[in-house]
């Protein structure tokens, strides 16, 4: 038995006898097929710039889903703590915009010159792509920057080489991210012609325009180059503790152009990068946080010094901020009414020398006030009993013609 359906008719036949039901198969082919061919038909009479954009948007679309699923690996498979994960999740979204702007310009680039307005998308795909490969470089090397600040923390107790390696990164990190940022605008303003032919002009004729430009960019070549000397040769790093302008203060950032120093009080001194490579300044954690401090007193000449060597040794023990390297007492200097002693103390850093010598002063001044109150610095003054003096001698009239002679070793005056 035969099973077919006759063309242009509504029902089905059966070998020699006719049913009246229809065939859904054979309508729905012959609808698929009328429906595609009304498709390409469409598609033939199109503009040109369909088909460019449908396989320019297939294209987007295939990159998403691909960075889509790497992201979705790189997540399973890496840990945001690591370095590797910390790289796979920050340069995601740059790394997605690059990758779909080449694709793009790939596509326009296979596309026909005879497409409207082509130069100019072109053009701009091209510009768009220079940006997304500068910002994939800046954010990679911010990415680099940060990994190494976090291999290498500088908040434990000896952390001289961590700082060493944090004030290079982030120095480095910055003239990087500038020397990047103006390579990238340079070569997209390049694409224009117009921009192009300023530049190569500017180049033939490099003598007056090219001082003027040069002098114009020293401060910011000179702390560019300041930042680079910083980063290599190291005279501060970050938390180091400087004396700068009779200001006491830390390293608190280190930036492209400028150096912020936090002062004790809480105020910020702003320093060009240049000052710290043409003028002097103290830098009290160079190679180590170690250091002396100093307690000056004065007091009276009777004082006996053995007993405040002893209880500045008392002191010192039990302060935690000593660390047992230097703790003597010495008679520097004397005045026409007192003395001077110094008390050296070593702490392991300047702020807690700071609060040592000032509990240590503290200490002392209240020891002398309770065991020695009458050898405190005196003022001292010395009376004398008013006497009559001895009734002066009569003396003999001189003449006239006779001269006052000096008396000499040789020939005593007469009388």
């Amino acid at each position: 038995m035969e099973l077919g359906c006759d063309e242009g008719v509504d029902y089905c036949q059966i070998g020699t006898m006719h049913a009246p039901l229809c065939c859904p198969l054979s309508r729905m082919d012959s609808r698929l097929n009328q429906l595609l061919e009304t498709t390409l038909s469409l598609l033939k009479e199109a503009p040109p710039w369909v088909w460019t954009g449908l396989i320019a948007a297939g294209a987007l679309l295939a990159v998403i889903v691909l960075m889509r699923l790497f992201r979705w690996i790189t997540r399973r498979t890496t840990s945001s703590d690591t370095t590797l994960g910390m790289i796979a999740r920050r340069t995601n979204s740059p790394l997605t915009a690059a990758v779909a702007l080449l694709a793009l310009n790939l596509v326009f680039q296979a596309a026909s010159d005879q497409l409207i307005f082509i130069a100019q998308v072109r053009h701009g795909a091209g510009v768009l792509w220079i940006g997304a490969v500068t910002w994939l470089l800046l954010r990679s090397v911010s990415v680099a920057g940060a990994t190494i600040v976090k291999l290498n923390p500088f908040d434990a107790a000896d952390n001289l080489r961590a700082r060493s390696v944090l004030t290079q990164a982030r120095v480095l990190t910055r003239t990087l991210n500038f020397l990047i940022l103006l390579v990238g605008v340079s070569i997209a303003l390049m694409t224009f012609p117009e921009v192009r032919q300023i530049g190569t002009s500017l180049l033939a004729s490099a003598g007056i325009a090219g001082l003027a430009v040069g002098l114009a960019a020293k401060p910011v070549l000179g702390n560019l180059l300041a930042g680079l000397q910083i980063a290599l040769t190291q005279p501060i790093r970050i938390d180091d503790v400087l004396v700068i302008e009779g200001e006491w203060g830390r390293v608190e950032e280190i930036t492209g152009t400028y150096i912020v120093v936090a002062i004790w009080d809480q105020r910020r001194l702003v320093v060009p990068l240049q000052y710290f490579i043409e003028k002097p300044f103290q830098n009290w954690t160079r190679k180590t946080s170690q250091i002396l401090g100093t307690v000056m007193l004065w007091v009276d000449y009777r004082l006996p010094v053995e007993p405040i060597r002893v209880e500045t040794t008392r002191l010192c023990e039990l302060d935690k901020d000593w660390d047992g390297r230097v703790g003597i007492v010495q008679v520097t200097d004397t005045s026409e009414t007192t003395m001077q002693l110094r008390v050296l103390l070593s702490s392991a850093d300047s702020g807690r020398n700071f609060d040592l010598r000032c509990r240590v002063r503290e200490g002392l001044i209240a020891f002398i006030a309770r065991e020695y109150p009458l050898h405190l610095p005196h003022l001292r003054a010395e009376l004398m009993q008013a006497e009559t003096p001895p009734a002066a001698e009569p003396t003999t009239a001189r003449r006239p013609g006779d001269q006052a002679v000096s008396p000499t070793p040789t020939a005593p005056q007469s009388a």
